[in-house]
This record gives C-alpha cells, structure tokens and sequence, in this order.
C-alpha cells in the first residue's frame, strides 16, 4: 500500500527506543490531560475537554513538517483528508482537534506562527493547537504525526492508529478506519479494529533534563 513515502519509516521510527517510557492507552481509558489549556491558532487558549462534542471527540497529533502528514515526491500524505475528516465529524456530533507536540522543531516550522499559516493554507477547518513540552503527546503515549485517538462522549478511547490504509492516495483508500470506528461508534456497533498501526514521523521531543 506504502510506496516512495515508505522510505521515510525507519528515518521515522528513529527517536522513539528513547520514549520507551510512554503509556499506551487501552480501549476504555479515560482522555488524559482534558483540562490542559492548549494554544490554539486562533490565539485562544482551550481544552479537550471544550472541544468534545456529545458523541466525542477526534484527537491527531500532527504537524506542519512531516511527509506522512503533507506528503511527498509521490505521495499526497493525510493532511489533505483533514477537512472532509473534520465536515465527517461535525455531522457526527464529534469535536476534532489536531495537537502540534514537536516541541524540538518550534524554530524550525512548527512554532505557533507557522501553524496559523500553515492552518490558512490548507484550508483547515477544525481546532489546531500547539502541546507545549509535548506535555499533552507525553501523557497520550503519541509517537507518530499523525497519531489518532477517538474518545466516546464519556471521553473514553475507542479508537487509536491511523486515519486509514493509504498515505499515497485517498482514491486509493480500502479501509477508512477513522471514518468506520465513527460510524460503529456512535450506532453502538462494535469497532473492529480498535487499535491499528500508527505511521508517521517521530514527534519531535525535547530530551527531559534531571
């Protein structure tokens, strides 16, 4: 399914035996971090918490640098399906919400002033907030932009991976695992599979000094 924008995973996959440490949520664990106030482009600050609607809310932690998320030579990447993603939401009753938690990377493309920018451009149509000190991806155990985690209306996981089987192209898309965790999630059916494989680059931590 991956074609030239493979080639990034093991550059991706390097940085993360250092975050070892990181949690990984299992299906029913409560949202960490709900009230943390989070920066988001419009120059406010908010939480998770505000941002989940009656059936839930999408969580990706993303960013303005990473070819799996603006693609590549080759490759369309996932950022392009976001505001479909977030109209799919909206209709859902479902908040959605991408985290920039590549703190390393603030002077290099990912600071606040180049999400607003990056926001424009794209034509987001969702919440985008910067997770200062990787505070909030730390507590999620987020490894990868992007990274996706759907919480019910209780705020409990039910979903975490990927946004679907094909970074190269959306017309190629065979399984849309957001969009069916969604759908069985708020008709009450059972979402199969809960947890799939996230891809990406590595989030771009600053290392903690003792």
């Amino acid at each position: 399914m991956l074609t030239k924008i493979a080639l990034f995973a093991s550059i991706a996959a390097i940085g993360l035996a250092a975050h070892d440490e990181l949690p990984d949520l299992r299906i029913g664990d409560p949202m960490p971090k709900a009230d943390a106030r989070l920066m988001d482009v419009s120059g406010k600050e908010i939480s998770l918490k505000d941002v989940t609607k009656k059936n839930g809310v999408l969580v990706i932690f993303s960013c303005n640098t990473c070819p799996f998320v603006v693609g590549s030579d080759g490759s369309e990447g996932w950022e392009g399906r976001y505001p479909a993603l977030g109209e799919f939401c909206r209709k859902n009753e479902i908040g959605f919400v991408l985290v920039n938690s590549n703190e390393a990377k603030r002077e290099a493309g990912d600071g606040l002033a180049d999400m607003q920018k990056h926001y424009t451009e794209k034509k987001y149509n969702n919440y985008y907030v910067l997770d200062a000190g990787s505070a909030v991806a730390d507590a999620f155990g987020a490894r990868t932009t992007p990274h996706v985690f759907l919480f019910n209306g209780e705020q409990r996981l039910t979903y975490r991976g990927a946004i679907d089987d094909n970074v190269d192209s959306a017309k190629d898309v065979k399984e849309h695992y957001v969009e069916n965790a969604i759908k069985a999630m708020t008709t009450g059916a059972n979402i199969d599979p809960s947890i799939t494989r996230n891809l990406g680059c590595s989030i771009k931590r600053v290392p903690h000094t003792h």
